[in-house]
């Protein structure tokens, strides 16, 4: 299963960026070959509308089933929940310690967005 990580910068040791649709990159992990890639999302930066939604669209065309952030809007939570992509969100921390605390059954799935749309 591959597990998207919205952060700050491209690597593992990243912290989270709190923010799902303006994050700057998607740490990528794939639990099968345990091994990372980066997803860069700057064009979503300083996007007017619809950053949430590109977002979306771009964990699920990784392969991504599981989705970590800090805060998910409810456009991106939409598109993420009919594509079959499971968000689950955490305060703080880094990609690694985020997957860590996925795989360890620590973290919670989300059962609708925690912030409003433009946050």
């Amino acid at each position: 299963m591959k597990i998207a990580v919205s952060a700050q910068e491209p690597k593992p040791e990243s912290p989270v960026d709190p923010r799902f649709g303006r994050a700057a990159c998607f740490m990528v992990y794939d639990q099968e070959s345990e091994t990372w890639s980066a997803i860069d999302n700057t064009q979503n930066l300083q996007a007017a509308q619809g950053a949430g939604i590109q977002s979306a669209s771009t964990v699920v065309n990784a392969g991504c089933s599981a989705l970590i952030t800090g805060h998910c809007g409810p456009k991106a939570f939409t598109a993420l929940s009919k594509a079959g992509v499971k968000v689950y969100t955490v305060n703080g921390g880094t990609a690694l310690q985020a997957i860590a605390s996925f795989a360890t059954g620590v973290l919670k799935e989300s059962t609708a967005a925690d912030v409003e749309g433009h946050w």
